[in-house]
């Protein structure tokens, strides 16, 4: 079973050292196979905050790390790499490839770049990078755990965050979830939840909150996702556990909140479910 940690949106540059060292000993006592930043990195994308980001996760001792651009990893206010290199910085400290690929035995995680440079917060997807992200998971084995991550949500619990909207989320969720994706992640609006989507298939929405930034949202402290799975039970049944980790300031650390199973479609059986995995025979 693979086990994963989301962190989203620590803003390095705003980041709070003490929330930093109590998040650097939580990773390390779960001991993940896959960390996944989901964006807004750096708060000014800045070559020192990129640097430290970067630092802190070679730190962490993770075999495998996806990590995808929010809109503040983009530079706001040096308008000449903002408009001929806006991905430099960001390339420089987590590489160029902006629909990074995950794979293990039992989970597969694509990672999907949301963030435009001539947009300021608001993030899009094209029906081309939706039509790309089918492909690749339609070359997934059936039983492996299908994650999408963004970073603007597709979708929101409160009328005011309906404007944070991931662009093109309706047709993304819709054609993703029919092409077998489990869960879609993302951060942006430093509020986490899970929502069930309104698709055919059992897909979900996960949501993370800021990780380490002083930039906290009301009511919704520092916090990160620890996802475990697939479990699969009898008749192909599917699941996954997501643990919230809330940083508390009494203790000073990373402490549990709230542990959901997910339920997910069932595996695929018979003929065709053998003929679509591609690690079968």
């Amino acid at each position: 079973m693979t086990v994963l940690v989301q962190i989203s949106d620590p803003h390095f540059g705003t980041e709070q050292p003490p929330v930093l060292r109590a998040l650097a000993d939580w990773v390390r006592a779960q001991a993940p196979d896959v960390l996944l930043l989901t964006g807004d990195i750096t708060q000014r994308a800045t070559a020192a905050q990129f640097a430290a980001a970067r630092a802190f996760v070679d730190g962490l001792g993770v075999a495998q790390c996806l990590a995808i651009p929010g809109n503040h990893d983009i530079p706001l206010f040096a308008l000449w790499a903002r408009l001929f290199s806006p991905y430099g910085r960001y390339a420089a400290a987590f590489g160029a490839d902006l629909a990074p690929v995950v794979e293990r035995p039992d989970c597969v995680v694509l990672g999907l770049n949301t963030t435009r440079w001539w947009r300021h917060e608001n993030g899009e997807v094209s029906q081309r990078q939706i039509e790309d992200i089918t492909r690749r998971l339609g070359r997934a084995s059936p039983a492996q755990l299908r994650i999408v991550a963004v970073h603007q949500p597709v979708a929101v619990t409160r009328p005011e965050d309906e404007k944070n909207l991931l662009r093109g989320h309706a047709a993304l969720v819709r054609q993703a979830s029919e092409a077998g994706a489990d869960l879609v992640l993302g951060g942006h609006i430093h509020l986490p939840y899970a929502l069930r989507l309104p698709t055919a298939r059992a897909a979900w929405a996960v949501q993370a909150g800021t990780a380490v930034s002083s930039r906290v949202r009301a009511g919704a402290p520092n916090s990160v996702n620890l996802i475990r799975g697939p479990v699969i039970g009898a008749g192909g049944a599917r699941s996954c556990t997501l643990e919230r980790w809330d940083h508390d300031a009494r203790t000073g650390r990373f402490e549990p909140a709230q542990v959901r199973t997910l339920e997910l479609s069932p595996m695929p059986t018979g003929p065709s479910a053998a003929s679509s995995n591609p690690h079968a025979g």
